[in-house]
């Protein structure tokens, strides 16, 4: 794909997005993304790849139930942290480029991207966060709000650039954080609207709109 471009090309029915979901665990935000695609055929964008680092994952068989061509990239069993993760992300880049993929969204993918697949994929690289950024960056969102004492969560839909969960933020919905709540009643609550959103915001992309943040 090489640098990419300010706009993304126009889709038609014929030819939509060709879009690529990177995860690493059982994959529900990747499946409610592609239920709304399949549910919505005009919405300009199909998920054509899944790509997980972790094997053995769910969140590959749900793809392959789906249709949707599922690979695991592992990380090559290199002792230099620096030199395992530009093999990681080369391979990953070139599996991106052999399929076509015009976007790629993170969806529960647990690893911070280098520069060196940031600067071949932004401005079309996204990921959804469990909070409302900036606040609560990080692998440990939920369990980061429940501490602060906080009565409000969310979701975030964001740009990808080199920092932790720091790209432009897209849209935002609020989720009230309720005495008692665990991590995963809090989780519950949060992954129901980001299971909306998520596909909200790739359609107001693809539209070349830009959603409200509420």
């Amino acid at each position: 794909m090489g640098a990419a471009t300010p706009k993304l090309r126009q889709p038609t029915i014929s030819m939509p997005i060709r879009c690529a979901i990177l995860i690493s665990g059982s994959g529900s935000g990747m499946e409610a993304m592609i239920q709304h695609q399949k549910a919505n055929p005009s919405c300009g964008h199909e998920t054509v790849l899944v790509i997980s680092d972790q094997p053995g994952v769910m969140g590959l068989e749900r793809a392959s139930s789906l249709g949707v061509d599922a690979r695991c990239i592992p990380l090559p069993q290199i002792e230099d942290r620096n030199e395992r993760r530009a093999q990681h992300e080369a391979m990953v880049h070139e599996v991106l480029q052999s399929k076509g993929v015009e976007l790629v969204l993170l969806s529960g993918y647990m690893r911070l991207l280098t520069p060196y697949l940031v600067s071949r994929w932004a401005p079309h690289l996204l990921n959804i966060h469990p909070s409302l950024l900036p606040a609560f960056p990080g692998a440990h969102a939920h369990k980061d709000v429940l501490a602060s004492g906080v009565s409000v969560s969310g979701c975030t839909v964001h740009h990808v650039d080199e920092g932790m969960d720091s790209g432009k933020v897209l849209a935002q919905r609020r989720v009230p954080v309720f005495p008692g709540d665990t991590e995963s009643s809090l989780a519950k609550r949060v992954k129901i609207e980001e299971h909306t959103l998520y596909p909200s915001v790739v359609d107001h992309i693809i539209q070349q709109t830009l959603p409200q943040v509420n």
